[in-house]
């Protein structure tokens, strides 16, 4: 059995990247297994839960795993057509929070934990590439903004964009959302590195 493909679909809060992922998923199967990674920890995730919940299809199969997502899709991709993962960037917090520690209001986390958490992430990338179903991942571009004041921020955002990058690296397509419009910008960012690669256009 050959592998699925596997899509990033990334962008901004309310862009429309979890809706237009929903819609590929429905695309390519009525049978989609949706992989949801937050937890109900307060009452706006428990909203936005809610609503995530009633948007989708009903016959849909949803697991909840907020941490071990390369086990549940290495599992589930054997059989599901096609897997839905919203989102990557509560995965990058979840695990972030489980390895590193607050004393007082400083967070702190251990460079060799980043490491293992990052290697982990690579790891579920390795998978959602090659199990034999379709695997659609929703993640957030966090780090377009200021620079977060506190260590969390900072270390949230860059562990969200080493995760983005290393899913984009093994994906086949890759799409940034804004304003609800879906651009494909695998092939034209391997387009832009291969000119610079062999020399042309290079400055």
């Amino acid at each position: 059995m050959g592998r699925g493909k596997l899509v990033l679909i990334t962008g901004g809060a309310r862009s429309g990247k979890s809706g237009f992922a929903e819609e590929m998923a429905m695309s390519l199967s009525g049978d989609v297994t949706y992989i949801a990674t937050a937890e109900a920890l307060d009452e706006e995730m428990k909203d936005r839960i809610r609503h995530h919940r009633e948007r989708r299809p009903q016959h849909w199969q949803t697991v909840e795993e907020p941490r071990r997502v390369a086990e549940a899709i290495a599992e589930v991709g054997q059989t599901a057509p096609v897997i839905l993962l919203d989102c990557l960037t509560l995965l990058c917090c979840n695990l972030l929070l489980e390895k590193g520690r607050f004393e007082g209001e400083q967070f702190f986390i251990a460079p060799e934990e980043e490491s293992r958490i990052l290697a982990y992430l690579k790891e579920m990338a390795g998978v959602a590439r090659e199990v034999p179903a379709h695997v659609i991942i929703v993640a957030n571009e966090i780090g377009l903004g200021l620079v977060p004041p506190y260590e969390l921020g900072r270390a949230y955002r860059d562990l969200a964009g080493w995760a983005n990058q290393a899913v984009a690296e093994a994906a086949d397509e890759v799409y940034f959302t804004i304003a609800g419009l879906p651009i494909e910008i695998r092939e034209l960012g391997m387009q832009t590195r291969r000119r610079f690669q062999t020399g042309k256009d290079g400055l």
